[in-house]
């Protein structure tokens, strides 16, 4: 999720947002372009996140979890993220809705899942699964500070991977790491770019496409 849908998120939970313009919007997350505060409720509205509820007059957030009368849990899929180069954009619009037992899920809130693409992490260990092409994986999307060795959702530069996260403390800098039967660099960032990196959350779990054969 984009950091300004994040602060808006966040916004939305303590503030009337309805009631005020775009300017005075953005004024409260930091941001002066009202176009993009615009754009990114339209974004937040689209994948299902908030709705504008015209009974109440308030703008508010829509609770994601267990489907009603079922066991079911509606995971809501935004996007996909690569494996190995940074390519895919990650300010991508709700794709839809994985339909779960819960007795397959480890962790049920606050959870999205992603669609895996390239085999760069063909290697990885989530609880004894590698990530392939294809693969859903789910992010916990409350984990933002991550430690040394945890898989992770992070965004360069408005562009999604999915990559081991290493901090190098004597080096100072943060290291994501492929685990792929590729040869494959890491991607190393610098401390003065780290206003343009942001991890989306933890990888906790694969959900693996189907094998036919």
């Amino acid at each position: 999720m984009h950091i300004i849908q994040q602060k808006l998120m966040k916004l939305i939970g303590t503030r009337n947002l309805s009631q005020l313009t775009l300017r005075q919007i953005g004024k409260l997350i930091g941001e002066k372009h009202p176009q993009k505060i615009k754009h990114h409720l339209s974004q937040l509205e689209k994948r299902g996140f908030v709705r504008f509820n015209k009974k109440r007059g308030v703008l508010e957030k829509i609770r994601q979890g267990a489907i009603k009368k079922t066991d079911f849990f509606a995971v809501p899929i935004l996007g996909s993220a690569n494996c190995g180069e940074a390519t895919i954009f990650a300010d991508e619009s709700l794709e839809g809705y994985l339909k779960i037992s819960g007795r397959l899920l480890k962790k049920k809130d606050g959870i999205f899942a992603i669609k895996a693409e390239g085999s760069s992490m063909n290697k990885a260990n989530i609880n004894g699964e590698t990530i392939e092409n294809g693969d859903y994986v789910i992010i916990d999307s409350k984990y933002r500070k991550p430690d040394n060795g945890d898989y992770v959702l992070s965004v360069i530069d408005d562009v999604a991977n999915i990559k081991k996260f290493i901090f190098d403390k004597k080096n100072n800098q943060i290291i994501l790491l492929s685990e792929s039967t590729e040869k494959l660099p890491p991607i190393y960032i610098h401390p003065k770019d780290f206003s343009r990196y942001i991890v989306n959350g933890k990888v906790i779990q694969v959900i693996k496409k189907p094998k036919l054969k």
